[in-house]
């Protein structure tokens, strides 16, 4: 049967299950990323595994998203992530060196490989043609001891792209069209995979903009073709040797169908506070704009700087305008100096930061209450940017730089009509500034042994988390809305963030923008039987930071009954205990206040069984069914309290 390129890739990784969509599936996993914002747990998570080097054909430690050391807290964290590093055999990307995405695209990424990530963005691998999944911590971890990688087997949706795209509109415009068409639910348990005449005017980072913003659809993971773009971009990195050409065969089958012009493409922005809340440029064209922010793991290519670098150069931004540039890799970075696009951006009024994530996770950069802020980035959930009451919209370079230029939202065609602009066409060196000083290699296994932790006073032991009760009786803490994000649940930016490594700390901060009180009310049943979290459709949506379920946990969560779930949440949660439940009438969430007492009973025998479950509403005396999606495997690692305490267990049983 001819098949896809996502197909032939779990074909060829496939340990255990059926490749028929819905069924659990296990593939071995060839490299793992990890970054410092989860890279934390991750270390801590393989010393209670009691691992002692990867076993994975590679992996990676970044240092990217929190780069701000206000105080002794974050230095702290690199200095364990090092050291962290060396003892179990990893690579080490020192802070500055670049955002993980483009930076291990540049440096480690093959065709053919898979790749596990605790980043939701790790899918932009799938612009090389890897099978790339951004997962939970303890996945990561798990597959660095050499575990599979478990998850659903999802649908394959083929994308197919034709025609080329028009001046002053790029390859964010493609992805934003993907999402105004189909909202942040529209990929979940689904591959989304671009085929088509339509590639050839694509590069290989015009394809990581795509890839990259998959998670924003939900989708499982994005994935190109290794085609001559792909050989192209490996040259001019000076690995050509690692290309492996994989192509879908002719007539391959997919599960659900999609067709873009891109030609008939046009400028497209996404407002407040949703990347899916998307319009043309020229429908919100006009309203004052304070701040303007290029770069991120969204749109990470010199080409992006460079556009943008061309479209401002030998004009000064607006004087109400803050014109931020993040430079996503230390390679890129002098790729700007050598071509001059960096002399043009600080000469237009550009303020140069660190090459790593920033303000994206709200570490830097954030915006004035009541100000507009345009920015490349892939998220632009409420408070994601450090500030809560923000007013950021997602946009494309052009866009970015018309706005920048003006002082308002414009669309670059309307701004080059009336200057007189020609389309930015930069002109790009073949070879890349490949700059690997800065990537510290796995220290022998030998020297690797005789490593110790460097752990900080702000560094937490994990918490134990006892078994789930045979019964549930507990009140409903917090009732929330639809696509509620991880952000929402555990906040990054620069409050927050530092206490990454500091669950008892971090736990401070849980749900506080939906309820400042929460923590200080979950504290107060903690010793008794816990609470239970109800939430709309795709509860957990954004970061694969698996803080949104051990913080939560810490303060006593139990079960969060949810409309659906977002994926990765939805694995991290059964990773640590936390029963995730779904109604079977969607309807019944109308029925449920905030501090309604629920009861389950019977929770062991009915798990076991994957039979529904009768939820009573002790509050209101009435009942109702719930369901889950929970595997077996799942199903243990849930009533030992999580998969640590499973993974434990095991070993003493087998000693």
């Amino acid at each position: 049967m001819p098949q896809s390129v996502a197909h032939k890739l779990i074909a060829s990784h496939l340990v255990d299950g059926s490749m028929r969509p819905g069924d659990e599936i296990a593939l071995t996993v060839d490299q793992t990323l990890t970054q410092d914002a989860t890279g934390t747990l991750v270390m801590q998570e393989l010393e209670a595994l009691d691992l002692d080097r990867t076993r994975a054909q590679l992996s990676v430690q970044y240092v990217d998203h929190n780069l701000l050391q206000a105080d002794e807290k974050n230095a702290e964290d690199h200095a364990f992530l090092r050291s962290a590093a060396q003892r179990y055999g990893i690579w080490y990307s020192k802070p500055g060196n670049g955002v993980s995405h483009p930076t291990h695209m540049q440096r480690f990424g093959i065709p053919g490989a898979t790749m596990a990530g605790s980043d939701s963005h790790t899918c932009a691998a799938g612009s090389l043609g890897m099978l790339a999944i951004g997962v939970g911590g303890l996945e990561v971890a798990m597959a660095i001891a050499g575990q599979p990688l478990h998850l659903r087997m999802p649908e394959i949706w083929g994308v197919r792209l034709t025609g080329e795209l028009p001046p002053w509109v790029s390859a964010k415009d493609v992805v934003l069209e993907m999402l105004r068409r189909h909202t942040v639910q529209g990929g979940v348990n689904r591959i989304i995979e671009y085929t088509g005449p339509g590639l050839d005017g694509l590069t290989a980072m015009d394809r990581h903009v795509i890839a990259n913003m998959g998670a924003e659809l939900g989708a499982t993971t994005t994935v190109f073709p290794a085609d001559g773009a792909v050989h192209e971009f490996l040259r001019s990195e000076g690995r050509a040797d690692d290309f492996r050409e994989l192509l879908p065969d002719a007539d391959a089958a997919y599960d659900r169908h999609e067709e873009i012009d891109l030609s008939a493409l046009e400028p497209l922005i996404a407002m407040p506070s949703a990347p899916d809340n998307v319009v043309p440029v020229r429908e919100v064209a006009g309203r004052p704009v304070n701040q303007v922010v290029v770069g991120s793991s969204a749109n990470p290519g010199l080409r992006d700087f460079a556009v943008t670098a061309e479209i401002v150069r030998g004009q000064q931004t607006d004087d109400a305008v803050s014109f931020d540039i993040n430079p996503t890799s230390r390679e890129i970075l002098e790729d700007m100096a050598k071509t001059g696009a960096l002399f043009d951006l600080i000469a237009a009024g550009g303020r140069i930061h660190q090459s790593g994530c920033m303000g994206c996770i709200g570490m830097g950069q954030a915006p004035a209450v009541g100000h507009n802020s345009l920015r490349t980035f892939p998220r632009n959930f409420p408070g994601r940017s450090g500030t809560e009451e923000d007013s950021v919209w997602l946009c494309s370079p052009e866009t970015a730089a018309a706005a920048a230029l003006t002082g308002m939202i414009t669309d670059p065609r309307e701004l080059a009509g009336e200057r007189g602009m020609q389309p930015p066409r930069p002109t790009l060196p073949a070879d890349a500034s490949v700059n690997t000083s800065m990537l510290v290699a796995p220290l022998p296994p030998e020297q690797a042994r005789e490593q110790q932790l460097e752990r900080g006073p702000n560094i937490s032991e994990l918490p134990d988390f006892p078994p789930l009760p045979g019964r549930i009786e507990a009140p409903v803490l917090l009732k929330t809305g639809d696509n509620v994000s991880t952000d929402e649940i555990s906040p990054a930016g620069a409050r927050a963030l530092p206490y990454r490594s500091n669950i008892p700390q971090l736990a401070e901060f849980t749900f506080t923008r939906i309820d400042p009180h929460y923590p200080e009310r979950a504290r107060e049943l903690m010793g008794g039987s816990g609470h239970v979290v109800v939430g709309g459709s795709n509860y957990g949506q954004g970061s694969s930071r698996e803080h949104a379920a051990i913080t939560p946990r810490y303060l006593g969560l139990r079960a969060v009954i949810a409309k659906s779930f977002a994926r990765i949440h939805w694995q991290n949660l059964a990773n640590f205990g936390i029963l995730a439940l779904e109604f079977s009438d969607p309807g019944d969430y109308d029925r449920i206040g905030r501090d309604d007492v629920l009861v389950l009973d019977d929770l062991t025998d009915s798990l076991r069984a994957g039979a529904d479950l009768v939820v009573h509403n002790r509050t209101r005396d009435e009942r109702f069914r719930v369901h889950h999606s929970l595997s077996q495997r799942q199903v243990d690692s849930v009533l030992e309290g999580g998969q640590i305490p499973l993974l434990a267990r095991t070993r003493q049983a087998s000693r």
